[in-house]
């Protein structure tokens, strides 16, 4: 890395492989990498949750640093560690606020644990420290890039922090704008901010402080995951009471869509199928197709075309409308084989489908990354009706794999997705199926569109090509958070 590139600093509370409950543990392995591969040197800080220390430990390379982050936090570590993908890892190894078992953000019964706020002020605060002259370290981040409310405070305690020569910028990505952080205003105080950050044009938000509001009021640019999504918010329908201050910011916000990991997601050389294959073989999506019926308990029905689904089950997802309209579409006829986790209701109605027609509708219950793969691989059709989704990559990992996906005309999936249309279809640009409203009708409809479609192999096969021949990794997303970063350090340093 060269001594003059461009230091960025991305500030997670997820990276993959080790932490990850959505888009964000794959956002914050991957788009570092891409953008070191630019020649940026970008870092990664994450808290120091057991996976992180239990898989780092072998990779530390230099002796921990302990900083006063939070006065009432302690003592707190900073360890250097290294991704898998080779990309420098700073971790923030406080042990009583992150060695415990569950999730990152809840406990093992599914409830939020009550010290997120130290938890992720502190990250926070690390995070503005590493970019201030106390830092310990000798690196200096000339941007700081804060992903969802967790890391949010940064921009804040960066804003209030005392005048330097060289300020270092703030970014802030919306993946999720429905996860928003809020907290007792109390908090403020205890989290070491200022009476003044905590008002209508700061971190104030209908009584609480909300960590997500104070990194879009502070931060100098402000990104999320696709250019329609980053129009959504700004409407009252998906701004979740944040659209006004977005409209009001809208000069500083940008729609990125993000990319996939080209690697992983690679259908020719996929060790998780029961056959790999390329657009020059897609005969062989047969044997990962039958493969799957088998895994799920399906009947052996070659000629029937077989929908699946992988996905948390929430209200978002849209689950529920495919729920409605199951055993409509199974007399098509189809198959349907669904994969996840979530909302009891909607596990346990998928659970009453498939015992009702246990040959035509499978549903497994957890999360299986081969099982994932083999889904897009073996199913012939993906279903995605999400009522919002910021970006989504299951629609594109679906095209990699010749698997054209139904979606709703939201957020990413409008972006990644060309409805297959006898315009599209000549010009060789039709990918999958899109309905626009969020109704259980609208989305059977494009279904059976997409069934009508299946039948016609000739066109069915040009369908598949054009979605595997998109290209959707890293690289040209991370050009243009690289030209924001640069645009943020020569706003705040004029020539």
């Amino acid at each position: 890395m060269s001594d003059n590139a461009l230091s960025v600093l991305f500030a997670t509370a997820e990276c993959a492989p080790w932490v990850k409950t959505g888009g964000l543990g794959d956002v914050s392995a991957a788009l570092p990498a891409a953008l070191r591969r630019l020649g940026i040197d970008a870092r990664v800080l994450m808290p120091g949750y057991p996976e992180v220390l239990a898989a780092a430990r072998p990779r530390r390379r230099s002796k921990a640093r302990t900083v006063t982050a939070l006065p009432a936090c302690g003592a707190t570590r900073l360890v250097d560690a290294v991704l898998p993908n080779g990309v420098p890892l700073i971790v923030v190894d406080h042990p009583s606020l992150y060695d415990r078992p569950g999730g990152p953000y809840q406990n093992d019964a599914g409830e939020d644990w009550p010290d997120n706020p130290w938890r992720f002020g502190l990250l926070s605060k690390v995070a503005a420290m590493l970019a201030a002259s106390e830092s310990p370290l000798a690196w200096r981040p000339q941007v700081i890039h804060c992903n969802d409310w967790q890391t949010g405070l940064a921009p804040a305690y960066m804003h209030f922090s005392a005048p330097s020569p060289a300020r270092c910028g703030s970014v802030m990505t919306i993946h999720n704008l429905a996860f928003q952080g809020c907290f007792a205003p109390d908090w403020v105080a205890r989290l070491d901010l200022p009476p003044e950050s905590y008002g209508t044009d700061g971190a104030e938000f209908h009584g609480t402080l909300s960590f997500l509001k104070a990194g879009l009021y502070y931060a100098d640019a402000i990104t999320t995951v696709s250019p329609t999504y980053a129009r959504e918010i700004q409407t009252e329908a998906l701004g979740f009471g944040l659209d006004g201050l977005l409209s009001w910011r809208r000069d500083a916000l940008t729609g990125i869509l993000n990319g996939v990991d080209t690697d992983e997601w690679n259908p020719a050389a996929d060790p998780m199928l029961a056959r790999p294959y390329d657009a020059a073989t897609l005969k062989a999506k047969a044997t990962n197709k039958r493969e799957l019926q088998r895994r799920f308990g399906l009947a052996l029905l070659p000629d029937v075309p077989l929908l699946g689904v992988v996905s948390r089950f929430t209200q978002q997802k849209g689950l529920d409308l495919l729920a409605d309209i199951a055993p409509q579409v199974i007399a098509l006829p189809a198959q349907l084989a669904v994969l996840g986790l979530g909302d009891a209701d909607l596990e346990h109605a998928f659970q009453r489908l498939a015992g009702f027609h246990p040959h035509r509708i499978a549903t497994r219950i957890g999360f299986d990354n081969e099982l994932a793969h083999l889904v897009e691989a073996g199913a012939d059709l993906f279903v995605m009706p999400s009522r919002f989704e910021p970006c989504g990559m299951n629609q594109m990992y679906s095209q990699r794999y010749g698997t054209p996906p139904i979606v709703r005309a939201t957020g990413g999936l409008l972006d990644s997705v060309v409805d297959c249309n006898p315009a599209t279809l000549a010009a060789g640009a039709a990918t999958g199926f899109v309905f626009t409203e969020p109704e259980a009708g609208a989305l059977f409809a494009a279904i059976a569109r997409a069934i009508d479609a299946y039948r016609d192999p000739r066109s069915w096969r040009a369908l598949q090509r054009n979605g595997m021949a998109k290209a959707f990794g890293w690289d040209a997303a991370a050009k243009r958070y690289a030209g924001i970063y640069a645009t943020v350090v020569r706003q705040i340093s004029p020539a």
